[in-house]
């Protein structure tokens, strides 16, 4: 009961559960809400400075609205440590955008030297997104499943993108941190109870799995030649991919990468393996403009994404 009264507070329907905590909020193709995964969103305009927040809009409260944070004392260090990783990402990301810039510049005719750069460096709505993939149930994974491999048949992929469906993203550049898998049943999730007698300290961390128990699961990509090859993160490492806006901007240059999660089949031994990531979605300002011939600004395309997807 308490982690559902916690769940409640950090939710926020006035951004239709684009800050704070979401789940089964968000509609599939299939016209069911996706329930497989939660999700926390923060906006990270502190990246801009530490107290500094987006000004709000009532056209887009999905980029504007406040952030909604666990009380320190539910999640002791929790907001401290995410903005820190966040920082990171973006920090990274500049440096991935300047390379981009760079191939731009030499490909793209009348592109604006710095361009992504800027956006990465600047932009006040950049979101961060913590997912929480629950355990699958066991009849997650298909009874004529087999092992579709790094390379799997684009139909059998398509069958298995039980976790997150095929998308793409549509910011600029996309952040992702390598996925920690825990099992829940040895390892249940808690909020420790608060005692003011104590200094306070960051949350325990859970013990993790060294990988996926089963090898199908993780994150797939769709490459330009219609190939689907399974993305495997190292733990010491970041991974960046990129989205619509970018593919706009640079004509198709850069194109928005197709991407999928698997889960895989139920755990053996009363195992309940969870997976969880963080993705960082680095995109335009609302009043950027990122199609020159037709002068559509970010926000205009984001409504447009927003019709599209319902």
């Amino acid at each position: 009961m308490r982690f559902s009264r916690t769940r409640h507070a950090l939710s926020c329907p006035s951004a239709n559960y684009l800050s704070g905590w979401s789940h089964g909020k968000e509609s599939l193709k299939s016209g069911s809400y996706d329930t497989l995964k939660g999700s926390y969103y923060v906006n990270c305009a502190f990246y801009q400075g530490k107290h500094v927040t987006v000004p709000s809009s009532i056209g887009f409260p999905e980029f504007t609205a406040p952030n909604v944070w666990p009380a320190e004392t539910s999640l002791p260090g929790f907001q401290d440590t995410f903005e820190e990783l966040c920082t990171l990402i973006i920090d990274t990301a500049v440096l991935v955008a300047r390379a981009c810039d760079q191939y731009a510049v030499a490909h793209i005719k009348d592109y604006e030297p710095g361009y992504l750069e800027h956006v990465v460096k600047s932009s006040m709505i950049t979101k961060a997104r913590l997912l929480h993939y629950f355990p699958p149930a066991a009849s997650s994974k298909s009874s004529q499943a087999t092992d579709i491999g790094a390379h799997p048949p684009e139909s059998t992929a398509r069958d298995h993108d039980s976790w997150c469906a095929t998308h793409i993203d549509h910011g600029c550049l996309t952040g992702l941190t390598s996925a920690i898998y825990v099992d829940e049943a040895a390892h249940p999730p808690q909020i420790s109870a608060f005692d003011p007698t104590k200094p306070p300290s960051t949350a325990p961390a859970l013990p993790f799995l060294p990988s996926a128990p089963d090898l199908d699961t993780g994150l797939y990509i769709h490459a330009r030649d219609s190939t689907i090859t399974k993305v495997s993160i190292p733990p010491d490492c970041l991974a960046f991919q990129t989205g619509e806006a970018l593919q706009i901007i640079t004509g198709g240059k850069f194109r928005a990468v197709p991407h999928f999660v698997r889960a895989g089949g139920a755990a053996k031994d009363g195992a309940r393996v969870a997976r969880n990531t963080l993705a960082v979605f680095t995109q335009p300002g609302l009043d950027e403009v990122v199609d020159r011939d037709k002068g559509t600004t970010f926000g205009e395309f984001s409504r447009e994404v927003m019709r599209r997807f319902g």
